[in-house]
């Protein structure tokens, strides 16, 4: 029977909200309850979920546990500071470059990527501004289906883990597609920008998306457990929870897969690796205005006013079928009027996410360990939001 490993400081266990300053949010902040934490991330390991864990930290109150097992063989508990396999909070590296280009002039935001990028994108796409890869707003088409990318299952990843893509290859499966709506006038969150992201910084720069990263990111803030792959790496630093799949055998049984071990392919768009204590000295500092000028600042907290296309990150009561990324993160809205920015990532085996209050009196990092591909752990992630902030209301409930 799982139990739930809670880490808190004598300040945190009062679980007390700090002093006047935190009031500096638009609506106040609940105050951080121990035992509804505990239960957010209750009732682990299970058929969905192996380990979870949860990172609060800011003015208003400080809170750390883990729920579950970190290896199912061994039993062993999920480390409170284990590595991540961070999937698209790694867009949020991406856009802060891409931001840092422009404020240097050698990027414009509004100029056409393919300007850039001549013969990448395929020849019969209409012009995308960079900024409309930035915040999803490019219509970019979806890809077409291919083998090569399997058929979406955990059986075909489970067996296909350590294959790579290059990013022109995933560009390339845009060829022949329609666009989803014209460039700048509605919202389709779609990982397809931020390959596009990718090879421009490496383009303009000259330099690897992981020099960048480094050069740029993580080596000014001392990030030491953050860093981009090399896409013939597929190992994830201890201490690490391991990631499973539950896959089906042909003769009908089922059995949990490591995948701990994985390909990085996703790269600019979804492939680097990090730790809660890192994505939360990174999102201060980013939050703080110390990676961008206030007018590229002022972009990662400008959500564009256009229609949410089907968009998956847009589907709370408080979106209303409006968009909710800006370029390089999300707005999230609690019922109780609580407004957070950052952003959520996937990979096999991993869902995580990190989130601030504009002010930083109170900052997030979560990760879970779900056993599936279809989203089953986002009952955790809801309850874990609620605890945190305060509930979601999802669309149409």
């Amino acid at each position: 029977m799982a139990t739930l490993a809670t880490g808190m400081s004598a300040s945190a266990s009062a679980a007390t909200p700090g002093p006047a300053r935190a009031a500096a949010t638009s609506t106040p902040l609940p105050g951080l309850d121990p035992v509804a934490l505990q239960a957010a991330m209750g009732g682990l390991p299970n058929a969905d979920v192996t380990g979870a864990l949860l990172r609060i930290t800011g003015r208003a109150g400080h809170w750390s546990g883990t729920s579950g097992v970190g290896n199912l063989e061994t039993g062993q508990s999920v480390p409170v500071n284990a590595h991540i396999r961070i999937g698209s909070i790694s867009k949020v590296f991406t856009a802060t470059i891409v931001l840092q280009l422009a404020a240097e002039h050698r990027i414009d935001l509004n100029e056409p990527v393919q300007r850039y990028l001549p013969g990448v994108l395929p020849a019969d796409l209409p012009p995308v501004t960079v900024g409309q890869l930035l915040n999803h707003t490019s219509g970019l088409p979806c890809t077409a289906p291919s083998p090569d990318f399997g058929d979406g299952s955990p059986e075909w990843f489970a067996a296909n883990r350590l294959k790579s893509f290059t990013p022109q290859q995933v560009i390339d499966l845009m060829a022949g597609q329609p666009m989803q709506f014209a460039p700048g006038t509605a919202q389709q969150y779609s990982g397809m920008n931020y390959y596009i992201a990718g090879v421009l910084i490496e383009k303009v720069t000259g330099h690897s998306f992981a020099d960048e990263v480094r050069c740029r990111i993580t080596g000014p803030l001392a990030l030491h457990d953050t860093y981009v792959p090399d896409v013939q790496d597929p190992r994830l630093p201890s201490p690490h929870s391991n990631g499973y799949l539950t896959v089906k055998s042909p003769d009908g049984t089922t059995r949990p897969v490591d995948v701990s071990e994985q390909s990085p392919w996703p790269w600019a768009e979804g492939g680097m690796i990090s730790t809660p204590a890192d994505l939360d000295r990174f999102t201060t500092a980013l939050f703080r205005g110390r990676f961008l000028p206030p007018a590229q600042q002022a972009e990662l907290f400008t959500v564009p006013d256009v229609p949410n296309f089907r968009s998956s990150q847009c589907r709370t009561e408080t979106d209303a079928g409006r968009a909710c990324m800006s370029m390089g993160i999300m707005r999230v809205k609690a019922s109780n009027g609580v407004e957070v920015w950052g952003k959520t990532g996937s990979r096999p085996g991993y869902t995580s996410g990190v989130f601030a209050t504009r002010d930083l009196s109170r900052k997030i990092v979560y990760s879970v360990n779900p056993t599936n591909l279809n989203g089953t752990e986002m009952r955790y992630i809801l309850q874990i939001a609620a605890a945190s902030f305060g509930p979601l209301v999802p669309a149409g409930s």
